[in-house]
């Protein structure tokens, strides 16, 4: 068996041990002699699947008691108006934080139900940092706030969490969920797609406080109402069952390495190895400010298209992939989420030091 370095933005790696438990139960389920990807959602045992992957999920983030977590589907785009039909009820109005491509596209959503605004941007700096506490101008009446707390295309992230007031803040935690500790308690709705951290493509996480379900716009579709799906823990309808499976083994894999502090840990380690040779590099390059560097999506250049196409197609002959950044960014980017190896981190840079010696 033949495995490569995965630096997908997603759909990325997941843990080694977690898809050999998956193989290892694929055709018989703990006895029950079919495939999870067979099982009635209804079924009991199905229902243990679904309630042991919450209860994992809630242990691995610390989660209050008074936040219902959700396993949705739609991916983070279906939020981008889920959380204004849900949310911006009562005064008509929301702020937007943009930072990146995503922020961007949660905000000309959210337009469609209401009165947004911008309350902060680094559009102008193409998003090369995230603006500070100092510069945001936050509206007390709005209804809430929203940010992306991680850039996957621009390679950002905040290293703070934003003061609101009395306004509930919202957070894309879509690329950088349970990848180190967090306050959820900051927060009033956290949402993310699952396929960069904690399972297959097909999953969307909510973590939203229970005193702002019921508060819909009346033509809300139901598959769309927090507080229906709340309700019903989920099963409103069939769940995407394989990937909720997934996300339950990876949150015991992450109890079983040391929670998220000692994933912290690991993620910072990794990410301080490929900044480091990026920043000694005479020929790679990182436009992201400094205090502003995500630590799962690393983007960087050689400056050079051409230069930067050859690197691409040379680290794929040697076992890597995805190392093209977005179309909209160009350049290159390694994602390092979770389940990336930091030895895979090490390939890379030593990958990079002979390509900069035979091209710089």
């Amino acid at each position: 068996m033949a495995r490569i370095y995965n630096f997908s933005a997603g759909p990325s790696m997941l843990p080694l041990p977690v898809l050999e438990s998956a193989r290892n139960n694929l055709l018989d389920f703990e006895g029950s002699g079919m495939s999870v990807m067979e099982m009635s959602h209804r079924s009991k045992v199905y229902d243990n699947i679904i309630v042991r992957a919450e209860a994992s999920m809630r242990k691995v983030m610390n989660i209050p008691d008074n936040y219902k977590v959700l396993f949705l589907q739609g991916g983070a785009t279906l939020q981008f108006a889920m959380v204004p039909m849900n949310l911006m009820t009562k005064n008509g109005k929301a702020d937007y934080v943009l930072t990146g491509s995503f922020s961007t596209k949660a905000y000309e959503e959210a337009q469609k139900y209401g009165n947004v605004r911008v309350a902060g941007s680094t559009k102008e700096e193409k998003f090369r940092r995230i603006p500070q506490q100092s510069e945001l101008s936050l509206d007390p009446e709005a209804d809430y706030v929203h940010i992306c707390f991680n850039n996957t295309i621009y390679g950002s992230r905040f290293n703070y969490i934003p003061e609101t007031g009395n306004v509930p803040l919202v957070a894309d935690l879509s690329s950088c969920i349970a990848s180190e500790p967090i306050d959820v308690s900051k927060f009033a709705l956290i949402y993310a797609g699952a396929q960069k951290n904690i399972a297959p493509a097909g999953l969307t996480i909510v973590i939203v406080r229970e005193d702002l379900l019921g508060r819909v716009m009346p033509f809300t579709p139901v598959m769309m109402n927090y507080g229906v799906l709340a309700k019903d823990n989920s099963m409103y309808n069939t769940p995407p069952c394989w990937s909720i499976y997934i996300c339950g083994l990876v949150m015991d894999w992450l109890l079983g390495i040391g929670g998220l502090e000692e994933m912290k840990k690991i993620n910072e380690k990794k990410a301080r190895l490929l900044y480091d040779c990026i920043d000694r590099s005479k020929l790679f390059s990182c436009a992201i400010d400094k205090d502003s560097r995500s630590i799962m999506n690393v983007r960087f250049t050689t400056g050079s298209e051409e230069l930067d196409a050859k690197f691409v197609k040379e680290s794929a002959a040697a076992g890597m992939s995805n190392l093209k950044a977005h179309r909209s960014t160009g350049g290159l980017r390694a994602s390092i989420y979770n389940a990336v190896p930091y030895e895979g981190v090490e390939y890379l840079v030593s990958f990079m030091k002979d390509f900069e010696k035979n091209n710089g």
